[in-house]
């Protein structure tokens, strides 16, 4: 892992790893005075998803999650050459570390119906797993930027409450 990643040529120090995800890597940054995450766009073949320009789609999609009203990360910064975005970072454990530990909020679930409520009526899903959720200050936010056109199958009763139960099952690349 490098030391330092660059958006729009300002340098940030690389503190750790997030996570990886279907488009790319996700980095936890600071520049000396605040945190940030920095997705750096990756182009590694996903059997299961099929993308188009990752970057764009990153884009469009947090575009039209803003419009309905989803709670997340504000987008702070895009370096279209270095395929990277700066997001405000949300500090907290996700609710797939904070169910792990056996600690479920039922405000949670509503908040996630909530989302719903403004995703189905647009036709669209976001990715339900719990790793992409973190409560701060009485929020849920969705921190990443990913939705699809709406699918029974793939919504939050039929697929995504599952792994917010206590026994959850581990996600598998089914989507």
């Amino acid at each position: 892992m490098q030391n330092t990643l660059t958006v729009n040529d300002t340098e940030y120090t690389v503190l750790q790893l997030l996570g990886k995800g279907k488009g790319g890597y996700s980095y936890l940054v600071t520049d000396g005075t605040t945190q940030y995450v920095l997705k750096q766009i990756h182009h590694e073949p996903c059997e299961y998803y099929t993308f188009s320009d990752k970057l764009q789609a990153e884009l469009r999609d947090y575009k039209t999650l803003c419009k309905l009203g989803i709670p997340m990360p504000r987008l702070l910064a895009v370096d279209a050459p270095q395929e990277c975005i700066l997001k405000e970072y949300i500090a907290g454990q996700t609710v797939a570390e904070l169910l792990k530990a056996g600690r479920m909020e039922p405000g949670w679930l509503k908040q996630v119906q909530t989302m719903c409520g403004l995703l189905y009526p647009a036709g669209l899903n976001i990715d339900y797993y719990p790793t992409n959720f973190v409560p701060c200050s009485g929020t849920l936010y969705y921190i990443d930027y990913e939705c699809n056109a709406y699918m029974e199958q793939w919504d939050f009763e039929h697929w995504g409450i599952q792994y917010w139960t206590a026994q959850a099952p581990e996600r598998t690349n089914e989507i």
